[in-house]
């Protein structure tokens, strides 16, 4: 939706930040505004899912699309209130009066508001609507401007649409300053859809319909919490539809989408799909049978209880894997309240220049450490590349004199343009040569396990103490569990079912061994695993035997012969590695 963040403070004569950047905006780029064009096929799906049907009397409900971008939605829904209103209005009255307000469009960019406007002129032309009506209802129905800062009067019964996905960094300072002081749900890294979302549910009437088409990232993770708490507290979470991997758009785009139908109306249960085909009558039959009284076997829609539960990560999963996820919950600690701690590597903001090959590092010796990358641990072993890590922290944390380094003085003021151009040091200039995230040379020789980011299943190495991890990789160290136990239960199908169920899902089907997942993790404490399942484990664990950490891990779990059939319908990807 907005802009490139070298412009991220523009300055227009006369007007004021959030104005100028607004007007700034408005002439931005596609990519740059975050807009993406959805395929006729899904946004009729969408006006089925929420009752928005020419059977049904549309002259009298109030249509909201809130980034209109090149009439995506709003030609489907015209269409479908014309053919509703022709068979109320036989032979047609007043046809902007009767209509003007049955729709509601606001779209932020200058030159897709003048497209559509034409667009939307020509397409009740071709309806038999009369130049002047056409004109008449086309400017009532669209408007031009920020859909987070314009004024809208009244409630509306609908709201379908595709919010735009924009990353904070790329907003305008003033701009997102305002949108902080308007919506409660924009936190920590909250891309702008987010605040989309509760501004068009604020608007909801009773019994209202909300439809959207976005990135399915606020249903699981951190940012998305306060949005997930509205919801639980507010709506209803009718339907949610996995379209990950679909051809859902009219261009290839990297997105991870699902659509959510969400009501202003009591809370119930949530009917659930997963990748339907987008063919026109898969989905017609896909949407009757999300909207039916009872769901009909044949269209793969399962109903879950308690899906939306307060600011908890939306658990979309079969429901008998659900039950195992909340049956471990019960029984067990979680794996920091066991006694282990899940941290990640250190992030430098300028790899190229804190990270080389270790003996090629000419600091002085206190200053470098050998450091453990993903390339480095693909085998599922330790095969270091040989490379290190400069650390700029001296034992107290602190930052230490460079006029004691004469070495690392040298090496850092050789480097220093790519140093201080770094956000880290622009915010801090008396810190210029820190690295974003703090060194603890002391975890360099503490035993660990090693996890990659994003992987199919989960890659879990031991490292036995002699590497600093870098930051695409997490890492557990522990108190009292063994780690080569602990890692045949982290390798375990248990721990693929506990990370599929909270983690957003990557394309390919990829799962996110993130720390705020893995913390989710269950485990007993060391002193209550028997001595024979503990030698089990450990076996397992060093010979990462994938069989033998499953057979360990039931064991351990006291998993019955239904739960162990429920881990092995787990929808995860294998794992190449």
């Amino acid at each position: 939706m907005l802009l490139d963040s070298s412009r991220s403070q523009p300055s227009l004569p006369g007007l004021c930040p959030v104005e100028a950047a607004v007007a700034v905006m408005a002439a931005a780029g596609t990519e740059e505004r975050g807009a993406v064009f959805t395929r006729r096929e899904v946004v009729e799906f969408i006006l089925d899912l929420v009752g928005y049907t020419a059977d049904k009397p549309l002259h009298r409900s109030r249509m909201l699309e809130p980034a209109v971008g090149q009439g995506d939605f709003l030609v489907p829904t015209i269409d479908r209130l014309l053919e509703a209103y022709v068979r109320v209005r036989k032979p047609r009255q007043d046809i902007v009066a009767d209509l003007g307000e049955c729709i509601h469009a606001v779209e932020l960019h200058r030159s897709s508001y003048d497209q559509t406007r034409g667009t939307i002129v020509a397409a009740l032309h071709e309806r038999n609507v009369d130049a002047g009506a056409a004109t008449q209802l086309a400017d009532r129905w669209l408007h031009q401007g920020d859909f987070l800062l314009v004024p809208l009067d009244g409630a509306f019964t609908h709201v379908v649409g595709n919010p735009p996905y924009v990353r904070q960094e790329r907003i305008p300072d003033a701009l997102m300053e305002e949108y902080r002081r308007r919506y409660s749900t924009i936190y920590d890294r909250a891309d702008i859809y987010v605040p989309f979302i509760e501004r068009s549910l604020s608007l909801l009437a009773p019994g209202g319909q909300l439809g959207f088409i976005c990135a399915d990232r606020w249903t699981k993770n951190r940012y998305g919490g306060p949005l997930r708490r509205l919801v639980a507290q507010q709506f209803h979470l009718k339907c949610f539809i996995d379209m990950v991997d679909t051809p859902s758009f009219r261009s290839e785009v990297i997105a991870y989408p699902a659509i959510v139908v969400i009501g202003r109306e009591t809370p119930g249960t949530t009917r659930v799909a997963v990748r339907p085909p987008i063919d026109a009558t898969v989905l017609q039959g896909i949407a009757r049978a999300m909207t039916a009284a009872t769901v009909p076997p044949q269209w793969g829609v399962t109903e879950m209880a308690s899906v939306a539960n307060g600011a908890e990560p939306w658990m979309l999963e079969a429901p008998h894997q659900m039950q195992l996820v909340r049956r471990l919950e019960n029984d067990f600690p979680t794996i920091e309240e066991a006694g282990c701690k899940v941290g990640i590597g250190v992030a430098t903001g300028a790899d190229q220049v804190f990270i080389a090959p270790f003996d090629d590092l000419d600091v002085e010796a206190d200053r470098k450490l050998p450091i453990v990358m993903t390339r480095d641990i693909i085998t599922g072993t330790v095969k270091w590349r040989g490379l290190g890590v400069i650390n700029p922290f001296g034992p107290d944390g602190t930052l230490v004199p460079l006029r004691s380094y004469p070495k690392l003085a040298a090496y850092l003021e050789k480097h220093g343009g790519a140093i201080r151009a770094r956000h880290v040091s622009k915010k801090n200039p008396g810190n210029w040569y820190r690295t974003i995230d703090r060194i603890y040379p002391e975890l360099t020789r503490e035993p660990k396990l090693l996890i990659p980011d994003i992987k199919g299943d989960a890659h879990v190495v031991y490292e036995p103490g002699k590497l600093y991890p870098h930051h695409n990789l997490y890492f557990i160290t522990a108190r009292s569990w063994n780690l080569r136990a602990l890692q045949a239960i982290l390798l375990s199908d248990v721990t693929r079912m506990f990370i599929g169920a909270y983690s957003t899902r990557m394309r390919g089907g990829y799962l996110r061994f993130q720390a705020q997942y893995l913390r989710r993790l269950r485990i007993p404490h060391w002193r209550d695993v028997p001595a024979p399942i503990r030698a089990a484990l450990e076996h397992a664990g060093t010979s990462r035997d994938l069989k033998a950490c499953n057979d360990a891990a039931a064991a351990l779990y006291r998993l019955t012969l239904v739960e162990r059939q429920t881990l092995g319908g787990f929808s995860g990807v294998a794992d190449a590695a």
